[in-house]
């Protein structure tokens, strides 16, 4: 689904409709106009930066390729984006092996924010990460989203980490959507069986019984 709204996969049929367009019309050209407006952060960090490029060039190849900033602006760009998603400025002269896991999603942010986009689609973006170094990153997320008003598009079978990002909530499964509506609404009131074991495989605190330390 993720990859079919960007028309990265084309889809059989059917309308995409993002900040005011309808996507499966769009020529060639169009469409690569319009994927300025829609960007990706894919569920692997360390597979999707390229292995070969120095983080100054990874982060800011998207602004380049759209016309944004030319190569010699290109720096400066990167060491703005990699302080916004709270990387130290030299970071931008290292590769992506000399970066944890954490941080290479950080960077993955960075890249999608170089062309300011309106939405950004997190695709499991989160559920490579330990626990704690998720909440990092989702805490990164919704101070962007406070900061520029951008929209996300986050993906993930974690519902505590939906509950913590998502003002709405779309229930897939067998790939169609079974539910949909305000976080609050489906969290509280479950309509779907699937919604409901989802639910259940959230983790919760153990209280022992009465007596027992």
């Amino acid at each position: 689904l993720a990859r079919s709204v960007l028309r990265l996969v084309e889809p059989d049929q059917g309308a995409i409709h993002l900040a005011g367009r309808d996507w499966m019309r769009l020529t060639r050209d169009g469409l690569r106009a319009a994927r300025r407006d829609a960007q990706m952060v894919f569920q692997d960090p360390y597979a999707s930066l390229n292995p070969r490029l120095a983080i100054r060039d990874a982060v800011t190849e998207p602004a380049v390729i759209h016309g944004i900033v030319g190569q010699r602006q290109a720096r400066d760009l990167a060491v703005s984006l990699v302080e916004r998603v709270g990387l130290e400025a030299d970071s931008v002269d290292r590769f992506p092996h000399q970066f944890s896991g954490g941080q290479r999603q950080r960077l993955a942010i960075a890249r999608a924010l170089s062309v300011r986009p309106k939405l950004i689609i997190a695709d499991e973006a989160v559920s490579a990460l330990d626990v704690s170094i998720a909440k990092q990153v989702t805490d990164l997320m919704l101070e962007l989203q406070r900061q520029d008003g951008l929209s996300f598009l986050f993906i993930s079978h974690d519902m505590a980490v939906v509950e913590r990002v998502s003002h709405r909530i779309a229930v897939m499964y067998g790939g169609r959507i079974v539910e949909t509506g305000k976080t609050d609404d489906v969290l509280a009131a479950p309509q779907h069986d699937y919604t409901r074991k989802l639910l259940a495989a959230v983790p919760r605190a153990f209280a022992p019984p009465a007596g027992r330390a």
